[in-house]
Formats: C-alpha cells, sequence, structure tokens
C-alpha cells in the first residue's frame, strides 16, 4: 500500500477531481431534493474521514478505486432516486426484469467495500487467516444491515413519502432481504479475492517501515 504523499499519486488525485465534478453534476438539479440531501449524509460523513485519515492511513489503489465507483454509483443514485435511475430501466427493459435494480446493484458494490475494510484492518491489526477474512466481511455487512433499519425508521417515523424513496421497494416486500443479500456476496467475493492482494501489499509496507527504523 502507497505510503506516497497525495500530491504525488496522480490517480488518486483523477479519481477526487473526477468525482467532485460528478458530485456537483449531481447536486445542480436532483429528482427530489430533500431524497438527495438524505442519500448524501452517507458522502458527508465518509468523504472527510477518507480525506482527514490519509496522511495515517493512506489505502491502495485498488481501494481507492473501488471506493470511487460506489460513491458515483450513490450519487447517481441520489440524483435520480435509486428507483428511477436509466441505467436501471435500460438493465430491465434489455434483460426483462420485473424492477429498476440499480440499487440491487449498489448493494452488491456496498459489499465490495469489504476490500477496502479488509485492507485497514489487516494493516491495523496484522491479523492472519480466517479472522482477517470473518472480522472484515461482518463489519461490512453490519454496516449495510445498520443502513436497511435507518431506511425503515425513515419509512415509518419520519416521512412516508421521503421514506418510500429513500427505501426504493418498487412493490418487493422482500427488498430489506435481497439488498441485504447481494450485500453479503459482495463482502464474502471482495474479502476472498482481495486478502492474498492485501497481505503482500501490507508486507511490503511493514518491511519498508522496518528497513527506515532500523
Amino acid at each position: 500500500m502507497s505510503k506516497k504523499p497525495f500530491r504525488v499519486r496522480k490517480l488518486v488525485q483523477v479519481l477526487c477531481a473526477m468525482y467532485v465534478i460528478i458530485w456537483i453534476i449531481a447536486a445542480l438539479d436532483p429528482v427530489k431534493r430533500s431524497d438527495w440531501l438524505l442519500e448524501n449524509l452517507l458522502v458527508f460523513g465518509c468523504v472527510p474521514v477518507l480525506i482527514f485519515t490519509y496522511r495515517r492511513l493512506p489505502l491502495s489503489n485498488a481501494s481507492y478505486i473501488l471506493i470511487f465507483l460506489f460513491l458515483v454509483m450513490h450519487t447517481i443514485g441520489a440524483h435520480y432516486t435509486y428507483a428511477e435511475v436509466p441505467f436501471g430501466y435500460w438493465l430491465k427493459e434489455t434483460l426483462h426484469l420485473e424492477r429498476n435494480h440499480f440499487d440491487r446493484l449498489v448493494h452488491f458494490s456496498f459489499g465490495i467495500m469489504a476490500y477496502p475494510i479488509q485492507e485497514i484492518f489487516i494493516r491495523i491489526t496484522k491479523a492472519q487467516g480466517i479472522w482477517a477474512l470473518l472480522l472484515p466481511a461482518a463489519i461490512t455487512i453490519s454496516f449495510s444491515g445498520f443502513f436497511e433499519i435507518i431506511e425503515a425508521v425513515i419509512a415509518m417515523l419520519v416521512n412516508p413519502e421521503l421514506g418510500a424513496a429513500y427505501l426504493g421497494l418498487q412493490g418487493d416486500v422482500w427488498d430489506a432481504q435481497k439488498d441485504m443479500a447481494l450485500a453479503i456476496i459482495g463482502a464474502v467475493l471482495a474479502v476472498s479475492f482481495g486478502y492474498k492482494p492485501i497481505q503482500r501489499e501490507v508486507g511490503v509496507s511493514l518491511t519498508q517501515e522496518n528497513h527506515k527504523a532500523g
């Protein structure tokens, strides 16, 4: 994992610039401003954390690419509302689906966030074996379940109309369960395929740090 300062990491700079542009465009005229604000609570919470922890805990390019892709998908969903994203309608027509499945793609991509979580976990704890696989996946899945609970609270107590847009049920009573299932699949795949590459990167990083210390 790179210890290079932000000013020399061109790929990370490009990803940041691209996301800022995409976010600004999506913020100009969202379909439902109230839903857009609600969805962007995730962005307002996560992006500052990534910025302020960069110097102490910079991630690999692979992690930043995955985070970028998830945030872009989430930003698009916030702009249109998840049930109205045009790409989801294209998938629906092309694959003859019963609903707009863009939200399912985003929940799966949220599960993929287990990769950067695993990277952070291994770097901090130096964990190996089953714990380096199980705990990052469990953390990611727990976050996914937490967001499902928040969605349900909003739908029931805060604003039923806003909650309906936020939930994106589209008439499916099993929507939350299916979303969680996809997040679990994404998390399992992420930690399974990410374990060895992350271990290699962390091993190289620790070796370099030990040489400097010596």
